[in-house]
């Protein structure tokens, strides 16, 4: 596959389409962190298409710092205490949260040591082949740690929810990280965020199913998602 600005660039675009669906399907403030999970991969891909043009483009060199930056803040602080985060505000109240707390806890820890090595180490933005390569002075002591913490917060906090169809993100999410691995291992910080298309599609699958249950669940929603007059999600 041949990355570019304009794969970036269009990318973005499909996100923003994706965003713009999912959210339509809001009906209760808990529901728009999740909801804004296109948004944020929107923002993201954008920002590593300016990348690319500052990268290939002299025009576009006073661009180059701020967009490596601003991609790998997404990538590396953001996600790992977002999702969880998410995940966390669609559970009902009654349930014992205590688990996803956890995993919020376990996100927050990883973006505050990502964030922290993002300010105080040496990051740079390459063009090797036909992809971006981050070149990061990161420790390398706790890289094994901080990649399986990474993992745990991304992935653990969908698979443990009671919305029927809410394992299909963490599925996409491990498919695509899968694949990076296989087939651009020096690549996975740039390659893997450009699975957001699919993943965001999953988000859109996900508040499709909150906002229109199945039979089987129309009972659990209806009545920890929607208000009882008028069948709408209460606030």
């Amino acid at each position: 596959m041949y990355f570019s600005a304009t794969t970036s660039f269009t990318a973005g675009i499909v996100l923003a389409a994706i965003s713009v669906a999912v959210l339509k399907k809001v009906k209760k403030p808990s529901q728009i962190y999740f909801a804004c999970i296109p948004i944020i991969f929107c923002v993201q891909q954008i920002s590593e298409g300016f990348l690319w043009l500052a990268l290939t483009k002299p025009y576009f060199a006073p661009l180059q710092q701020v967009s490596t930056y601003t991609f790998l803040f997404f990538a590396q602080v953001v996600w790992p205490l977002w999702i969880p985060f998410a995940s966390l505000k669609l559970k009902k109240e009654e349930e014992n949260v205590l688990f996803q707390w956890v995993l919020v806890v376990i996100g927050l820890s990883v973006a505050l040591y990502l964030g922290y090595c993002l300010i105080n180490y040496p990051v740079e933005a390459k063009i090797i082949g036909r992809h971006i390569s981050y070149l990061q002075g990161y420790p390398i002591v706790f890289s094994s740690y901080g990649d399986l913490l990474y993992i745990i917060a991304t992935v653990a906090p969908p698979l443990f929810s009671e919305i029927k169809k809410m394992w299909i993100l963490s599925i996409t999410i491990i498919i695509s990280y899968i694949i990076t691995t296989i087939l651009y291992v020096d690549y996975i910080v740039s390659v893997w965020c450009f699975f957001s298309s699919i993943i965001s599609i999953s988000v859109l699958i996900v508040m499709n199913e909150i906002k229109n249950p199945s039979k089987k669940h129309s009972k659990y929603y209806s009545r920890y998602y929607c208000d009882d007059h008028n069948k709408s999600p209460s606030i």
